[in-house]
């Protein structure tokens, strides 16, 4: 297999700062779009959230390359990431989904990003904000959220026709959708009540005289095929190749996932292999003791580059296309696994390493790693440091790298 200093080079770009990488696959990416796009709909508006750095993909890469597969838009959480994005030369709509705070009204105004006003007092806050701003700052596009039964943001529906009213004749404010997130699209009762709430709130949109459109839907709403697609919808966890967890693997939401494509893989190669004799600890604790001699490779990725603690002496990982258990204690920069039982010459230096991903006829997936860890997938993916190098590729070969250096 071609090493990854030599695929770098071949592309005519630098060689990695540490000998662990995550590796992004821009074409499983564009897939996955293509998938999201059919099951919602191919006139429907399209718009991928890339919030927390692309769920720890590289939003600036991501966005990118998803600009170029042509979606209509682009959701973040929050005001800095969007403006993050305009600064990389991101071009097209970019929704704030959060409410963003009033100081931030004249840079997201300029910045062509529409916001999200949640309640009445976040209403209120940008309108004074947007009236101070000078003459000529463009009008700033509000999406307003619903409250349908999430319980963490959005207008409730009685109070929602007088800050509609406001909004309407607001100086520097222009209302521009309504939307709502759904709790568990899986659960069919919870989710038609929260869709009856939000077609009560449009009802009250048209009777302010305003056609808004309307978004609610996002993966697993896409997948399971239960959720209205509206005028778009917003794919999160699905477009980067991942199922949400709270679909049941026999629904039909999780069978259409089941085609999407992982986008992110996780690579190490060891910065030492050594043999240690029996009764040697092993990390700190020591939380593990070996009863044998045992060949023990140190990988160079840890807690601080997003390895919970929680898979200390729990987690394995893949070498030469086999299982091999990680020992001791996860430290901050470092996991250590046991290489003695591989077949073949001994482990050394030169050998890759698969933390989440696919070698020879094996598979650890970002599920299998969030079932140890008691989490989620969204949980596993985001917790993916800045530090730990991005290397973005297609069938052609690596086409960008991302570090700290830019």
């Amino acid at each position: 297999m071609t090493t990854i200093e030599a695929r770098l080079a071949t592309a005519g770009l630098p060689p990695l700062p540490r000998l662990a990488w995550l590796e992004i696959d821009l074409d499983a990416l564009v897939a996955n779009l293509e998938l999201l796009r059919g099951l919602a709909g191919r006139s429907t508006s399209i718009h991928p959230v890339v919030k927390a750095d692309a769920y720890g993909h590289g939003a600036v890469p991501v966005a990118e390359a998803l600009v170029r597969a042509g979606v209509d838009g682009l959701c973040v959480a929050t005001l800095d990431e969007g403006l993050a994005l305009r600064a990389a030369g991101v071009p097209g709509p970019i929704h704030v989904l959060y409410p963003i705070p009033a100081g931030g009204v004249g840079e997201a105004a300029m910045a062509g990003l529409s916001v999200t006003v949640g309640d009445d007092a976040s209403e209120a806050a940008l309108a004074a904000a947007a009236a101070a701003l000078p003459a000529g700052t463009p009008p700033l596009a509000v999406h307003v959220e619903i409250e349908t039964g999430l319980g963490r943001g959005g207008v409730e529906v009685d109070a929602l026709g007088g800050l509609l009213r406001r909004l309407a004749t607001a100086d520097g404010l222009r209302p521009a959708a309504l939307w709502t997130h759904l709790q568990a699209p899986e659960d069919a009762p919870r989710t038609v009540a929260q869709l009856a709430r939000f077609e009560a709130a449009s009802r009250i949109a048209t009777e302010a005289g305003l056609d808004l459109p309307r978004h609610a839907a996002a993966s697993a709403g896409i997948l399971a095929g239960n959720v209205p697609a509206y005028d778009g919808v917003r794919p999160g966890l699905a477009l980067y190749g991942l199922v949400p967890d709270e679909l049941p693997a026999d629904s039909p939401g999780a069978i259409a996932g089941a085609s999407l494509r992982p986008v992110m893989s996780l690579h190490a190669r060891p910065v030492r292999v050594a043999m240690l004799p029996a009764g040697w600890g092993i990390s700190y604790g020591p939380a593990f003791t070996t009863e044998r001699p045992s060949r023990i490779a140190t990988l160079p990725f840890g807690y601080g580059d997003g390895w919970s603690r929680a898979l200390s002496n729990r987690a394995e990982v893949l070498v030469r296309g086999q299982r091999v258990p990680l020992i001791g204690r996860v430290a901050m920069d470092a996991i250590m696994v046991d290489v003695t039982d591989v077949p073949g010459p001994p482990v050394d230096a030169d050998d890759a390493f698969v933390l989440i991903g696919s070698q020879g006829g094996e598979t650890i997936s970002v599920a299998d790693v969030a079932q140890l860890c008691t989490t989620n997938a969204w949980e596993v993916v985001t917790s993916m440091a800045r530090r730990v190098p991005r290397v973005y590729h297609a069938a052609s070969g690596p086409l960008g790298l991302r570090t700290l250096l830019g």
